[in-house]
C-alpha cells in the first residue's frame, strides 16, 4: 500500500465515493474541493494497487500554534479492518510533529458510534460537552440546528 499526499485532482475521485462508503449517508457536501486544494501537506491518500482504499483530509491550526485538525477520513468498506486508517492517522501524527504540534483534534456525529469507537482506540479522549446523550458528552448544536457533536482530542508524545 501507498500513501501519498492529496491533490487537487483527487477531489474528483474521493467526492462521488463518500456517500456509497457512508451506506447512503449524504455525506459529500462535507468535504469541499478547497481541502485538496490548501491542505496537501497534511492530508493524504491511500492506494493499494493503484486502487483508492482511503484518505485523511487534515490541517494545522491557524489559531492555536500547538493544534492540528482532522477534518475528514474514509477507508473502503472492503478493506477496513486492514489498518488502513491506522497507517493514515500515524502518517498525519508524524506530519503534525514535524510541524511541533503536540494536539489533534476531531469531532464526530453521536450517532457514529463506530466513530466513536475507532477514536478511543486510536488513543483521543472525548472531551466534556454541554449534556449527555446515551451515555456520550455531548456539545449541542456544535454545527449548528440539531448538529450535535462529540469533540476529541489526543496529545502526541
Amino acid at each position: 500500500m501507498e500513501i501519498r499526499s492529496v491533490t487537487g485532482s483527487d477531489y474528483y475521485a474521493i467526492s462521488p465515493l463518500i456517500n456509497e462508503w457512508w451506506g447512503g449517508r449524504n455525506m459529500s457536501d462535507k468535504l469541499p474541493k478547497l481541502f485538496f486544494d490548501h491542505f496537501t501537506q497534511t492530508s493524504f491518500i491511500a492506494e493499494k494497487d493503484g486502487k483508492l482504499v482511503g484518505f485523511l483530509i487534515g490541517f494545522l491550526s491557524q489559531t492555536h500554534s500547538n493544534e492540528a485538525y482532522i477534518h475528514f477520513v474514509g477507508v473502503h468498506p472492503e478493506y477496513r479492518k486492514h489498518h488502513i486508517g491506522q497507517q493514515l492517522y500515524n502518517k498525519f501524527f508524524y506530519v503534525v510533529k514535524q510541524n511541533n504540534r503536540s494536539i489533534v483534534r476531531c469531532i464526530t456525529s453521536p450517532v457514529n458510534k463506530a466513530s466513536i469507537a475507532y477514536h478511543t482506540k486510536m488513543g483521543f479522549e472525548m472531551e466534556g460537552g454541554d449534556r449527555i446523550v446515551d451515555g456520550l458528552s455531548v456539545n449541542s448544536e456544535y454545527d449548528g440546528p440539531n448538529q450535535d457533536r462529540v469533540l476529541f482530542i489526543k496529545k502526541l508524545d
